[in-house]
């Protein structure tokens, strides 16, 4: 074989050796392309005549570039793939020493080649065949993956990126930057080897070594193995590896995988889960993990619960694009037990979402429960427990030019009792298209059209329930609604002035016909119009303001009073008690009423430049009322993000304060209003959502509607509904959410005062009496300290308690302690539902960094 030339740049002759040695501070060594014998001497002659002494500091650079072989390219490197001849090199050293091709570096010796830097105290370097030997402070660094290999010896082969090592610690995933270390990929490993044989570029054999998401040189835990096969930016092969928790051995695994790669998804088992609990015993869970393809995967296992039997379980999600997804979920329980102790069920959810060309958007949200006693006994998240409702809906829809279509399928269900899985309310929308438009101007002139329609094929069915007959419809019932507007917005001055008129068209196949023994009649297939004639006046009166003068707290502030009034008149609903009721169209009844609101807003600006609420909100996701804002992907959990620093005068709105109020000139409503029943009508609903009707009236009760929030990181809020009439609140809703540093503080009442003129009765699961108390108050505090990435400690508790009943009706307690690659979160729930549940949970979770979790304490369920 030819070897390469060398062309050396301020060379001197050595007496101490027979070559010579480089002793310079920038001596340059390049391959050249072969040259005839006669070229080749010259060079030499040329090269010995020209080389002198040079006496500079002791730091040696050489660099050695890939040969120009266009023209005889097998004459230079005939045995090497020609992918690696153009190669280049650059070696550093104190010294260096060359013999031939072979190259000796002494003293801090470096090769840099293709993104990598190969160091070690001394080095041997052939430059034909890429061959080195390293001793002492072996250090191997750079690649894609940031590879990080220290050994005391190696043997290595810079072209084909192969070798062995001896006694080795190595990383990957992680760059030294300064002092820090930084995270290059979601999925850092470190690994301790024997020996490490790199059998090429991205693949390591390791020989009884260990492997660990921790920060070396005590990790917290580890895998040990005579034998692991890892393939960076890909998988981590273990063979008969025992898992350790600080040196001791927790558990046996003939064979596992651990995830390496950037996006880290492989098909295999998941890490097993067990706890405890007072009603369902031991459990014992396992589930297999299925990477179908880079969009799509899958997770199907089961629990196993010591006293109540096997517990099938799965989820299946896609993301086909960034605009849509497919989440299905499902959850059951073949209960052992039979008769009325059976509580066994299933819950089956899909959540799906698309979007398409030309505007068009697909939703489903699909929700099936096989029976209410199944949610009570076995939901473990509360409000999910004691919801008796089920939802279900899935629509495709397209916006353009200000007009919208709709056409969509809908099933609301309602579990009356916790012990009959047929006493449910049924009402279903199959199918429904809807057309609706914002507003038009007409040509040039000021008046505005807009429209709603709707063709609605329904059914509804209500089970025989405290003494009252079941009732149905035809299994479709059709409902055809036209409901076009025509306004002529106006200002005036400051005064802002909007008349509408509006006439509605509504035709059902079947109507209702009314019973003289009981509150439900009878469906009858005979059809029924109703015809509208409905005039609006909005008025919004001059805003007014006052600016304060000075500056309190280090802002200005300014305070906003906006009156409004509304007139409405609707007339033509003569048959109201012969409309079958489906959903909020059907409820519309005559009526001719104001209502008068006022809003009253105070804003600040902070005027100073000093930057404001900065740094960690605790736990954001703890929190009461509905400052919780859902993933638009189910299994997309938000991060929790810090408040802006602003750093320029910003404006908030503090408090927020409306007070409104409406006066009936019609207190029957058209005859619609049934004394001593609770009545819905549209005109009571748009004002709140607590029924107050049950008889003739003149003034609704008085709403008040209060928020308050000073800073990102405190929400404050007060709804009152309250009833002059009977000189009672009708219902409250307040809660509070403050988060200071770590802490986090959280507090709410719901209280509401049930209607006299009816106490249906109440699930056993509720109260243990028969019946409704009058009224209904729960209590719900949250206390909070750390959040799920603090290092150390961080714990939370929220609780539920019932003061109506005077008992706790939910608690939980979660404690946890992160470590740097792990953490253990141990957590204590109780529920407290009636005859149907009273349970105490024991549930934790081991975590392990870019592994997985052991343990039943499921993420989605944790406090923080």
């Amino acid at each position: 074989m030819t070897a390469p030339r060398v062309h050396c740049e301020r060379c001197q002759p050595d007496q101490r050796h027979a070559n010579f040695t480089l002793n310079s501070e920038t001596a340059v060594f390049r391959r050249v392309r072969a040259l005839p014998m006669t070229s080749r001497t010259g060079l030499i002659i040329t090269l010995t005549v020209a080389c002198h002494l040079l006496l500079v500091h002791s730091l040696v650079t050489s660099q050695l570039l890939a040969s120009d072989d266009q023209q005889n390219p097998a004459q230079v490197l005939p045995n090497i793939p020609s992918a690696l001849k153009q190669q280049d090199v650059l070696i550093k050293a104190i010294e260096q020493e060359k013999i031939g091709p072979i190259f000796k570096l002494h003293g801090k010796a470096e090769i840099h080649y293709e993104g990598y830097v190969l160091r070690a105290d001394e080095i041997t370097y052939n430059s034909e065949t890429g061959d080195s030997t390293e001793d002492g402070n072996v250090v191997l660094d750079g690649g894609p993956n940031d590879e990080h290999i220290q050994a005391t010896h190696g043997t290595y082969n810079i072209r084909s990126e192969s070798g062995r090592f001896e006694n080795v610690t190595g990383t990957t995933g992680l760059r030294l930057n300064g002092s820090r270390l930084v995270l290059t990929s979601p999925n850092p490993f470190a690994f301790t080897g024997k020996s490490v044989l790199k059998t090429g570029p991205d693949h390591y054999l390791v020989y009884d070594g260990t492997i660990t998401t921790c920060e070396l040189p005590r990790p917290k835990w580890q895998f040990y193995a005579h034998k692991m096969n890892v393939e960076v930016g890909g998988n981590a092969k273990i063979y008969n590896s025992t898992f350790r928790i600080e040196g001791v051995p927790i558990l046996f695994f003939p064979f596992a995988t651990h995830p390496i790669q950037r996006q880290p998804r492989q098909s295999g088992f998941l890490i097993p889960n067990i706890g405890k609990s007072s009603t369902k015993g031991y459990t014992f869970g396992e589930s297999v993990f299925l990477a179908i393809n880079r969009s799509m995967d899958a997770v199907i296992g089961s629990e196993y619960f010591s006293k109540r039997g096997f517990a099938p379980d799965g989820e299946f999600r896609a993301r086909p694009s960034d605009t849509s997804f497919v989440y299905l979920n499902f959850f059951s329980v073949l209960d052992r037990r039979t008769g009325v102790n059976y509580q066994g069920g299933a819950d089956v959810r899909l959540d799906g979402e698309g979007t398409f060309a030309h505007s068009f958007r697909a939703v489903a949200n699909i929700d099936y429960l096989s029976s209410y006693v199944f949610r009570l006994a076995f939901s473990d998240v509360f409000s999910q427990a004691v919801n008796s409702e089920v939802k279900s809906f899935a629509f495709l829809s397209n916006a353009t030019n200000g007009f919208f279509y709709n056409a969509s399928t809908r099933r609301y269900q309602d579990y009356e009792t916790d012990t009959t899985p047929s006493k449910v309310i049924t009402i279903l929308h199959a199918p429904s298209l809807e057309s609706s438009s914002v507003d038009h101007q007409i040509g040039h002139s000021p008046l505005y059209w807009s429209y709603n329609a709707a063709a609605d094929g329904l059914s509804r069915s209500d089970p025989a329930l405290n003494g009252e007959p079941a009732f149905s419809t035809a299994p479709l019932v059709g409902r055809f609604d036209l409901y076009p507007h025509l306004s002529l917005p106006l200002i005036l001055h400051d005064w802002s002035v909007r008349p509408e008129l509006s006439v509605r068209d509504t035709l059902y196949t079947q109507q209702l016909i009314p019973s003289s023994t009981s509150e439900v009649g009878t469906a009858k297939s005979s059809v029924i119009t109703r015809k509208v004639l409905e005039g609006t006046v909005d008025i919004r009166l001059p805003t007014i303001d006052k600016v304060f003068n000075g500056e309190f707290m280090g802002r200005n502030w300014k305070h906003v009073v906006e009156p409004r009034v509304v007139y409405n008149y609707v007339n033509g609903v003569s048959n109201f008690n012969r409309i079958l009721r489906f959903d909020e169209r059907d409820i519309l009844s005559d009526t001719n009423e104001v209502e008068y609101s006022v809003i009253n807003r105070l804003y600040s600006k902070r005027v100073s430049e000093k930057p404001e609420d900065c740094g960690q909100l605790g736990m954001p996701l703890l929190a009461v009322g509905g400052a919780q804002v859902p993933a638009r992907v189910p299994w997309e959990r938000q991060p929790p993000k810090a408040p802006s620093c602003a750093s320029q005068p910003a404006i908030r709105e503090v408090v927020t304060w409306e007070l409104a109020q409406k006066y009936f000139f019609d207190p029957t409503f058209g005859g619609a209003l049934v004394p001593n029943r609770v009545n819905v009508f549209t005109s009571t609903e748009d004002l709140t959502g607590i029924a107050f009707l049950t008889s003739a009236r003149r003034f609704s009760p008085l709403i008040s509607r209060l928020r308050v929030q000073t800073s990102a990181r405190t929400d404050v809020e007060w709804d009152v509904d309250y009833d002059f009439r009977s000189g009672r609140v009708n219902a409250s809703t307040a809660f509070l959410n403050y988060h200071f540093g770590p802490f986090t503080l959280g507090g709410g009442d719901a209280f509401l005062h049930v209607p006299e003129a009816t106490l249906p009765p109440a699930p056993s699961s509720v109260a243990a009496a028969t019946t409704l108390a009058p009224t209904f108050s729960q209590f719900r505090v949250l206390l909070g300290y750390g959040n799920e990435r603090k290092r150390g400690f961080s714990g939370a508790a929220n609780l539920g308690y019932d003061a109506s009943l005077d008992f706790l009706q939910y608690g939980s307690l979660q404690a946890a302690y992160n470590w740097d690659c792990c953490g253990l979160s141990i957590e204590f729930r109780r529920f407290a539902l009636g005859s149907v549940r009273n349970e105490n949970q024991y549930r934790f979770t081991f975590a392990l960094a870019n592994v997985g979790a052991f343990g039943n304490l499921r993420r989605q369920e944790r406090l923080f």
